[in-house]
């Protein structure tokens, strides 16, 4: 699943072509996604698209009226195409703009989602989102407190969206790594200084992941159909039953809330 630097991209990538522009329209050949396409969206008329942002791992695009929320899902990827290029399989969804332009969504296993969320009224998927890592909201007094009366696995209580979005499962074990915590740590039972350590690195890590275009494991690609390059970066994630880059040992890889973990013995602790 895309995690917060791959939809960072994303916005990035699609930002300059949708900002400033007239939406025309919208074109919906799936409207049964995660969720069915509701509507408001469907329906919408020409109006000014006012922003892109993103919030988590959705992408927000502001109008007048509201924002549409996209969020990728499971194998969405978003790719600007002509107004007169013909949909393939899988193309879902297309904006149409004013520069001669479409945003296309595509998206194979219709995990994906397209919602409404009105001007003023915070969709409830929004609502309860925790700080964003790459701000000054989140810092190491914000996990400190976030880990003191839990014994949930310290990855776990890292990604936790209350806590900080966007931190996903492979930049948690990436950061877990870097900071030498066992992901499988009682949360409570993590020092001080050991979380203010693990705050830095996943800023760091995710600020660079951003800049390397994101991980593509599978089905992520950047909007201009480019692959994201901090595979070539990672330091556990995919590689149990490996050598720790580090220290040489073989690196452990387990389940947590039921997904792939990967530490090293040694470097971890």
């Amino acid at each position: 699943m895309p995690e917060l630097p791959e939809v960072e991209v994303s916005r990035q990538g699609i930002s300059p072509y949708l900002e400033g522009q007239q939406l025309l329209g919208v074109v919906a050949r799936q409207r049964q996604l995660r969720w069915w396409i509701p509507d408001e969206v469907v329906q919408l008329t020409p109006q000014p698209i006012l922003a892109v942002s993103r919030r988590a791992k959705y992408l927000l695009i502001s109008l007048a009226q509201g924002d549409i929320i996209l969020h990728l899902g499971m194998s969405g990827h978003l790719k600007m195409v002509a107004t007169d290029t013909p949909p393939t399989k899988h193309d879902h969804l297309d904006l149409l703009l004013s520069n001669n332009k479409l945003l296309r969504l595509n998206d194979t296993r219709r995990f994906g989602a397209v919602l409404w969320q009105a001007a003023g009224q915070p969709h409830t998927l929004l609502a309860a989102l925790g700080p964003e890592p790459l701000t000054d909201a989140f810092t190491a007094q914000t996990l400190i407190s976030a880990c003191a009366k839990r014994s949930a696995a310290i990855k776990l209580v890292l990604m936790d969206n209350k806590v900080v979005v966007g931190v996903g499962n492979i930049y948690a074990n990436e950061a877990l790594f870097k900071a030498g915590i066992l992901p499988a740590a009682a949360a409570n039972s993590v020092t001080a200084d050991k979380l203010a350590l693990l705050c830095t690195v996943v800023k760091e890590t995710l600020a660079a992941a951003i800049i390397q275009g994101g991980t593509t494991l599978k089905d992520f690609s950047q909007a201009d159909g480019k692959p994201g390059y901090f595979k070539q970066q990672l330091l556990v994630y995919g590689r149990g039953g490996q050598p720790c880059t580090s220290c040489g040992e073989i690196l452990a890889d387990i389940r947590l809330g039921q997904r792939s973990t990967v530490f090293c013995a040694v470097c971890q602790s």
